[in-house]
């Protein structure tokens, strides 16, 4: 089994598939009294060997997967009523269930957490973003951490992960600084360097290869070595999973001038501008476009560092859709605090927040080689801007060029791309293979799951399919 991806599900479907194993605790009560019944009746039988669609039916709570709510709830039970009530879990070692299994990924176990600005705070609950077995408190007290609000920094996450993988023992089934190229069914025959090329040459589609023959998958990348060379490598698995997340491929406006130098498309280019004071309080304003978590994150950083902000937006302040509309603001003091500068600091009317300008219902027609960037309201009003960078700041896409037509066959919609809430992978809710693919699975965003609570279900849900297929599973 080849994993593409080691985040959070990578890292949690790898502990699974090396020997580690859930059980019931027969002393545990867990406050859902159909679901205790269920578990009653065979706390011998390991959860992952047990009926999946059995043990979820009913299940109620923040997330469309039955299996990501079992697992979730299995582990925290109570936690949305703000409980703290023990998981009901007691895991078993059993090395003799272990299935072969290679994680591979371009940064260290942690995956896109690295790539975040350290000190940036989690939406999630600090306790929502362990993995099993090794609550996240726990590290942070023997790290001699703490919470921030109850949220946990990118940084102590990213470390945390690591950790994880190295507690765990699981360190000899990842590979980092590694990229896949290429993802390719093909007949298990044909495997040779001679079939590579042909392969490459070969039709843009998924399933171009005999179907009478074994069908097994041909990975391909490269490795890249501490000296910077790229070492190439090619592997053959039965099975692939898909965990890549979805950080690697920032949304992009598609305007004139949006290529230029000064536009950026991710927060980092913002903290690196500030730490090379190239920008600063003098500066002409940094332009910020987009009203999500990321957009409030660089308005923050900007707004510490008292350098000038535009931000636009195409939504009204009070659209229902817009996430600091659904947050609890006893919990997030600083998205709140965005929401009213962008509520009471428009151009229109003059505000209490210095250096920032809020444009709801506005949208960037284009910008200039001079800095100059013009932007519309929603009359059709034109007016130009002097800017020192721009970061547009909308959203991403997976990147799966690595996959035939970038894995959109795989699509709920294919006719669409990939996106983790419009159009995610179709999969099979218990499984999480591949309606469309059989041998290829798909976990966390990719499959629709986008918090690392929930990534876990879909992590329990594969492991519970390929111990049946390898027939690791006890009768």
């Amino acid at each position: 089994i080849v994993f593409s991806g080691n985040g959070p599900s990578g890292i949690c479907l790898s502990y699974l598939l090396s020997g580690y194993t859930p059980y019931f605790n027969r002393e545990s009560l867990h406050p859902h009294p159909i679901l205790q019944r269920k578990l009653e009746e065979m706390p011998e039988v390991s959860i992952l060997d047990q009926d999946l669609d059995y043990l979820s039916e009913g299940l109620e709570g923040r997330s469309q997967s039955p299996v990501a709510l079992l697992f979730d709830t299995l582990q925290r039970p109570d936690t949305d009523f703000g409980g703290t009530a023990e998981s009901v879990l007691t895991w078993k070692h059993e090395p003799d269930r272990a299935i072969p299994h290679l994680v591979l990924g371009r940064n260290a176990p942690g995956g896109a957490w690295h790539s975040i600005e350290g000190s940036m705070v989690t939406l999630s609950r600090g306790e929502w973003m362990g993995l099993p077995d090794l609550p996240f408190k726990e590290w942070l007290k023997q790290a001699k951490r703490g919470l921030r609000n109850n949220r946990a920094t990118a940084e102590d996450i990213a470390q945390y992960y690591q950790h994880y993988v190295m507690k765990k023992g699981l360190q000899k089934n990842f590979r980092c600084s590694t990229v896949v190229t290429s993802v390719r069914k093909v007949s298990a025959k044909s495997i040779s360097n001679h079939a590579q090329k042909d392969l490459q040459e070969s039709s843009d589609s998924l399933w171009n290869s005999n179907e009478q023959s074994t069908k097994v998958f041909q990975v391909d990348g490269f490795f890249k070595t501490m000296e910077g060379d790229k070492e190439p490598f090619s592997i053959c698995a039965e099975n692939v999973v898909l965990a890549t997340g979805t950080y690697d491929n920032p949304t992009w406006l598609g305007i004139k001038g949006e290529n230029l130098s000064y536009v950026h498309h991710q927060l980092s280019g913002l903290e690196e501008a500030v730490k090379n004071n190239s920008i600063g309080i003098m500066s002409d304003p940094v332009l910020i476009v987009g009203a999500g978590l990321t957009a409030a994150d660089a308005i923050l950083f900007a707004h510490n560092c008292n350098i000038p902000v535009i931000h636009v937006f195409r939504r009204r302040v009070s659209d229902p859709g817009l996430i600091f509309n659904q947050l609890p603001k006893t919990m997030y003091p600083e998205y709140h605090k965005v929401h009213q500068m962008m509520k009471e600091q428009t151009a229109a009317c003059a505000g209490p927040y210095e250096c920032y300008i809020s444009l709801p219902e506005h949208h960037v027609l284009s910008f200039g080689k001079d800095k100059k960037c013009i932007i519309q309201d929603k009359n059709g009003c034109q007016k130009t801007y002097e800017i020192s960078m721009a970061f547009v700041l909308t959203g991403s896409n997976p990147n799966l060029s690595f996959l035939p037509n970038n894995g959109t066959d795989l699509a709920i919609d294919s006719d669409q791309p990939v996106n983790p809430k419009r159009n995610p992978i179709d999969v099979d809710p218990f499984t999480y293979e591949c309606a469309q693919e059989k041998g290829i699975y798909a976990l966390g965003p990719l499959a629709g799951d986008n918090f690392v609570r929930f990534v876990q279900g879909g992590a329990l849900a594969a492991a519970s399919s390929l111990l049946k297929k390898a027939n690791k599973n006890p009768p």
